[in-house]
């Protein structure tokens, strides 16, 4: 499967990234403002500059074309340098088998080809479609990682019934705006780290088994040699329930929006 890692990303320009384009990217360490960590195992890391991506139609309509397929360290697809009519260049997020010198379109209407932006009432039932608006004009939100993309099941009134990448069903407005095809680089999720160093280069520090603590660090702690947690179900370093526990907000107004449920993985 590294193989066809190496292949895929045979497609990427071999230069510098657009200056213009690129922001310095602060590192936080998994701290807060007050200088807490919460967020753990995060630190360290190569250093990294933002890229300027466009996830949102800033102009409309819009005719754009193809100048390079970038690698971004900061996500895990790729990204496309463009040039929009007016000159301007911009980086958006590329779909699996775009190339250099493709045109793309922004508009209401666009033809329905790989990478072409339109509203999501225009689109037919069965297209795939990624980088997806939950609101109209705020761009989009979901299915931006690698290889993700979402499937337009069917129409209900002013909504687009659309399944997630995590197989659940849920109603988006017709409004939003969403782009044709799947995400690049779909082979990331098969890529084997290799050595414990190259998470330290990706920010990642090590983690540590509650089981291997001590009582006082962690309710799995404690007991001699390799013992069971002795808990009725696992628990966070903190207390609360942890694995298959639901942490969604039963209150929440999506709710009611949300038609079928992601499955559990087997």
């Amino acid at each position: 499967m590294a193989t066809e890692t190496s292949k895929t990303k045979k497609i990427l320009a071999k230069k510098e990234p657009e200056r213009s384009l690129i922001v310095p990217l602060k590192k936080k360490g998994g701290r807060s403002r007050t200088g807490r960590i919460t967020v753990r195992h995060r630190g360290g890391g190569m250093k990294r500059k933002y890229r300027l991506v466009e996830f949102g139609q800033p102009e409309m309509p819009l005719k754009m074309k193809v100048l390079a397929i970038e690698y971004d360290p900061n996500r895990t697809c790729f990204i496309a340098l463009v040039s929009l009519e007016n000159g301007r260049k911009a980086y958006i997020l590329a779909p699996d088998g775009m190339k250099v010198g493709d045109e793309i379109v922004y508009s209401e209407n666009a033809p329905i080809e790989r990478g072409n932006r339109l509203k999501l009432k225009n689109i037919p039932i069965g297209t795939d479609v990624y980088n997806v608006e939950l609101v109209p004009g705020k761009g989009g939100k979901i299915a931006r990682a690698a290889g993700n993309s979402c499937q337009i099941m069917g129409e209900e009134g002013k909504y687009v019934l659309l399944r997630m990448p995590s197989g659940e069903i849920r109603k988006v407005l017709g409004e939003c705006f969403a782009s044709i095809g799947q995400l690049s680089n779909p082979q990331h999720r098969f890529e084997e780290i290799g050595k414990a160093g190259r998470k330290r280069w990706m920010g990642i520090r090590p983690t540590v088994r509650g089981s291997a603590m001590t009582p006082a660090d962690h309710p799995h702690g404690g007991g001699e040699g390799k013992t069971p947690i002795g808990l009725k179900f696992p628990k966070t370093p903190w207390g609360k329930p942890a694995r298959g526990v639901k942490t969604r907000n039963k209150k929440k107004w999506t709710s009611k929006l949300i038609i079928e449920r992601r499955k559990k993985n087997k």
